[in-house]
């Protein structure tokens, strides 16, 4: 089963829904919308054909029913086994042709984590989900210390100590934020230039007192990205250059957790109402001045440090 808008229960949740300038771009560019939006095990997820990767992941996520499978275990001690979703035009997705490229410095980043849906009644419902996170079109470009880093701190946090640990269902929404000046991946790629979005976000719905509930969170691997050279130099009108001592330290996960309008705003979309969990009301500039992950040192995470508010 695919995603469920009544999952929670109390309340429906529906997908976030794009703007009408992206909604354009589909007629524009000759397309149906709907045929982008692709069902998997557990989640699903609204593909990007023009810029090549999904604008947001919708995934279930059921702590009672999780099944601890290894990476190991799903491939037979082989690599991860991606493949391309033969539902949309090759021309539309991005495979092995960008993860191998000259200058490719990155991973191939889960939107939806292979573990977030695995659950299921079975060990072998479960593992169909896990290998079923293993598309090109639920994966983006993402540099290694924040893939494997602090962001997947947060990850591991809210699926081993939120959700499983307390036995609660969750939905979790995960995308980039698409923007005209992204910066340029040095590369082409099948004669293309394809621009590496940056900011990335999670929104969490979630019940408390049989209420709905939900909380953002959002990173930056700008300075990531230009520190490596992946993307050629910023021009001028493009992004703000992050100072390299921007970001600190990270003891908390309040310095990624935002308001659901900042992600709202951003990324034009606009998402199922519910009461906020968090608020942040900083000019947007400080936010996503605090969110860019340090190209230097080491940040440590403690899993009893952090203070999301939930």
């Amino acid at each position: 089963m695919s995603y469920v808008t009544h999952f929670l229960e109390v309340a429906e949740v529906a997908p976030p829904s794009i703007s009408k300038r992206e909604q354009d771009g589909f007629c524009e560019a000759g397309l149906q919308l709907e045929d982008f939006f692709l069902d998997y095990t557990n989640y699903s997820l609204l593909h990007n054909p023009l810029r090549f990767f999904p604008y947001y992941t919708a995934a279930n996520i059921d702590g009672n029913l999780f099944k601890k499978i290894t990476r190991k275990e799903l491939f037979g001690g082989g690599g991860d086994a991606w493949k391309k979703d033969k539902r949309i035009p090759g021309e539309f997705q991005l495979g092995s042709e960008l993860y191998s490229a000259k200058k490719s410095d990155f991973d191939k980043g889960h939107l939806t984590k292979r573990e977030d849906v695995q659950w299921g009644d079975t060990d072998e419902k479960a593992r169909d989900a896990a290998e079923s996170t293993f598309y090109f079109t639920n994966a983006m470009p993402q540099v290694d210390r924040l893939n494997r880093g602090i962001w997947r701190k947060i990850e591991d946090y809210i699926l081993h100590q939120e959700v499983v640990e307390g036995q609660r269902k969750i939905i979790l929404f995960t995308g980039p934020v698409f923007q005209d000046h992204d910066p340029e991946f040095v590369t082409e790629v099948k004669g293309s230039t394809i621009q590496l979005p940056y900011l990335f976000w999670k929104v969490v719905y979630y019940l408390k007192d049989d209420v709905l509930h939900r909380t953002a969170f959002l990173t930056s691997q700008l300075g990531l990205l230009k520190k490596r050279r992946i993307v050629k130099p910023t021009v001028r009108g493009g992004p703000e250059v992050v100072q390299k001592d921007a970001f600190l330290n990270f003891k908390d996960a309040e310095t990624y957790q935002v308001s659901v309008g900042l992600i709202e705003k951003l990324g034009e979309l606009v998402f199922a109402p519910a009461e906020e969990a968090y608020t942040d009301e900083r000019p947007e500039r400080l936010i996503l001045k605090d969110v860019n992950v340090r190209s230097d040192g080491e940040i440590e995470l403690a899993p009893n440090s952090i203070n999301i508010k939930l």
